[in-house]
C-alpha cells in the first residue's frame, strides 16, 4: 500500500502526534494514521447524521484542541516564538479559538457548532490549517515587537 503524500507534511505529522497523544492509555498505538482521522473527516452525509443543534462532547473537543495546538506548533517552528493555542467554548458548541505568541493575538477564529467539528477531507483539513498559519506568520511579521513580548 502506498501511503498518501499527504502524511509527509509538516501539519499532518504533527496532527498525528497531538491526536495520538490524546490516547494516554495506549490504545490506539497499533492503529494506522488513516485511522486517526477518522472521526474528524466528516462526509456530507455523516454531517447530515448529526443534529444542527448539540452540545460538543469532550472528544470532539479535544480533537479541536488537537487541531489548533498543531497549528500552534508550526507557527513556533517558524517564527522561533512560543504560540499558545486557547479554546473557549459555552455548552451550545460557540466560543473562539485564539493562538496567541507573545502578547499578540495571532489566529482568532469564531466556532459554531462545535460538536459538527470536522472537514469534508484530509487536504481541506491542511488548506484550512495552512490559511491560519499564513495569516498567523503575516501577523507576527507585521507586529514582532508584541510578537516578543
Amino acid at each position: 500500500m502506498i501511503e498518501d503524500p499527504i502524511y509527509q507534511t509538516a501539519f499532518i505529522k504533527e496532527m498525528i502526534r497531538q491526536l495520538r497523544a490524546l490516547d494516554q492509555h495506549g490504545l490506539w498505538d497499533g492503529l494506522p494514521n488513516e485511522a486517526l482521522f477518522e472521526p474528524l473527516l466528516l462526509t456530507q452525509e455523516r454531517k447530515a447524521e448529526i443534529p444542527l443543534i448539540g452540545n460538543p462532547d469532550t472528544k470532539t473537543i479535544a480533537r479541536l484542541q488537537a487541531f489548533y495546538n498543531a497549528i500552534a506548533v508550526l507557527i513556533e517552528q517558524e517564527c522561533g516564538r512560543m504560540a499558545t493555542a486557547l479554546i473557549t467554548l459555552n455548552d451550545e458548541g460557540f466560543g473562539r479559538a485564539l493562538i496567541i505568541v507573545g502578547k499578540l493575538v495571532a489566529v482568532d477564529k469564531t466556532l459554531r457548532d462545535a460538536h459538527r467539528f470536522g472537514f469534508a477531507s484530509l487536504s481541506k483539513m491542511k488548506t484550512e490549517a495552512d490559511a491560519l498559519l499564513a495569516v498567523a506568520l503575516e501577523r507576527i511579521g507585521t507586529y514582532p515587537e508584541v510578537a516578543g513580548l
